[in-house]
């Protein structure tokens, strides 16, 4: 019998005959238009938070509240374990190909013993493939290129110091001979020796807003997470062990906590810093949370995953085994961000976008205030430069005098250039000059809107933004300085 493809995978066969095979069960009770399909435990009840949605087509399904699709290869892919036909290691094509094979009923060659060898060889996760660039304390030349991987994410130098011990920019050759360049953070099985078995991967943000994020080809992520403390206190000796689904919610949740706008006294403050903190690298495994519990036996644990119904689920996890470990509960915290945010990460985000952003309520000067209100569409929202700079005619009434006459000044000179445009009387010089007049009363008004809000335009903000970026993404011969606070300067003696 002819090969089979992918192509001929996904025409004969659909997602609800391969989330049977996984394990999972029609649930009838959300009808048929929209059919989700449910695990059951050994009682047969449903297990709460594990259920999919087959999408309209039939062909696709996603797992609530995400919305990521999955067709019958990706769901394998992504969910082998699922599989009676898997074993560890496995490569995951030859996995697609015996399930499908099996659900058509289609004889395939039973060559599984030597893939599977091959391909463990091949996966070993082997720290020398990669050139490492580190952050050094005292040199101010290696902060550079971390730049643009902390920036985006609200991580300051003092943050960055208190955790330069563990994290580096990793880079590797792919077989295309192009060269992959990631921020890293470095993956240890806790209770064993310190060798690197994996890496957590981040990538620079795009123009669109969206970066790379995984984990490094051949990690052992269902033992091995990301462990760091800022006065390198070693897990086992943990008093306190702070738990998250990424490094840079474990760094936010540092920063937030120690900065000047905490609430946290000094005794506690310095619990934090010799504290051990921790990332799964998304989705916590039971081996990962048990080789916590495990060596840090007399910690208090902090779990701080994320606020949707998979962090929900993941904190009864760690609460279940923590049980079975005889571990009390008082010894247990949830560490949750504000409401509306739904990781450390986002809500520090929103505070640095509030305490530095000129437009956010508590900075903007008393008689601009009425002004700046009239852009809201929310009491929270932060109006866009762009829109404060460019008010209606209603809005210019509430500007101060010495703003309105400005405005007054250039709605003249443009009624003036408008009319001129249209009439045979003037000459054509006359119409330029009058226009370009217009033109400068126009960015007269607006650059002096600009310093009296403490703004700029968006346009030479972004022009600012791309010209520091470029500058850290040159090596050690950048020309961008970043400045150090009196924290910074702290952190970087203590090396």
């Amino acid at each position: 019998m002819a090969k089979l493809t992918y192509d001929d995978f996904k025409q004969r066969l659909n997602i609800q005959e391969v989330l049977v095979d996984a394990g999972y069960t029609l649930n009838r009770r959300d009808g048929l238009r929209y059919p989700s399909y449910v695990r059951l435990d050994s009682t047969g009840r449903r297990i709460h938070g594990d259920k999919f949605i087959v999408t309209a087509n039939g062909q696709c399904c996603f797992q609530p509240p995400t919305h990521k699709n999955y067709n019958i290869i990706g769901f394998i892919k992504e969910h082998p374990e699922m599989f009676s036909d898997y074993t560890p290691g496995m490569d995951k094509d030859r996995l697609v190909n015996l399930v499908c094979n099996r659900l058509l009923n289609n004889p395939i060659e039973d060559r599984e013993t030597k893939i599977v060898t091959e391909r463990q060889q091949q996966a070993d996760f082997n720290l020398e493939d990669y050139t490492l660039h580190k952050f050094e304390g005292g040199d101010k030349n290696t902060h550079k290129p971390f730049y643009p991987y902390f920036k985006s994410r609200g991580l300051n130098l003092a943050t960055q110091f208190a955790f330069r011990r563990d994290f580096f920019i990793a880079e590797r050759q792919g077989t295309d001979g192009k060269v992959y360049r990631n921020l890293a953070f470095p993956m240890t099985i806790p209770g064993k020796d310190e060798t690197i078995v994996g890496l957590e991967e981040r990538g620079r943000k795009k123009p669109d807003g969206t970066s790379y994020k995984g984990i490094a080809k051949g990690s052992n992520a269902s033992e091995g997470l990301w462990l760091s403390s800022p006065e390198a206190t070693k897990l086992q000796d943990a008093k306190r062990v702070f738990i998250f689904e990424s490094a840079y919610d474990a760094m936010a949740f540092h920063q937030l906590l120690m900065g000047k706008d905490s609430n946290l006294d000094a005794q506690a403050k310095k619990e934090l810093s010799h504290g051990v903190f921790a990332s799964t690298g998304g989705n916590p495994s039971s081996r990962q949370l048990e080789g916590l519990i495990q060596t840090a036996k007399d910690a208090t644990f902090h779990v701080g995953f994320d606020m949707d119904d998979a962090g929900k689920k993941f904190v009864e996890q760690f609460k279940e085994l923590a049980e079975k470990a005889n571990i009390p509960s008082n010894r247990i915290v949830r560490e949750e961000p504000s409401d509306g945010y739904k990781d450390f990460n986002e809500e520090l985000l929103a505070n640095i976008a509030r305490r530095d952003n000129p437009l956010a309520k508590e900075n903007v000067k008393e008689e601009l205030r009425e002004y700046v209100e009239s852009f809201r569409k929310h009491p929270d929202d932060i109006p866009s430069v762009k829109d404060v700079l460019h008010p209606n005619d209603s809005q210019i009434d509430l500007l101060p005098k010495s703003l309105w006459q400005l405005y007054a000044h250039y709605e003249t000179l443009y009624e003036d250039a408008y009319t001129m445009q249209h009439s045979r009387m003037v000459a054509p010089e006359d119409k330029e000059g009058i226009k370009a007049k217009a033109i400068e009363a126009g960015e007269t008004f607006r650059k002096e809107l600009a310093d009296a809000l403490g703004v700029k335009e968006e346009a030479e903000a972004e022009d600012e933004e791309k010209k520091v970026s470029a500058g850290v993404d040159l090596d050690a011969d950048g020309n961008v300085e970043i400045n150090e606070s009196e924290e910074t300067k702290h952190h970087g003696m203590r090396r």
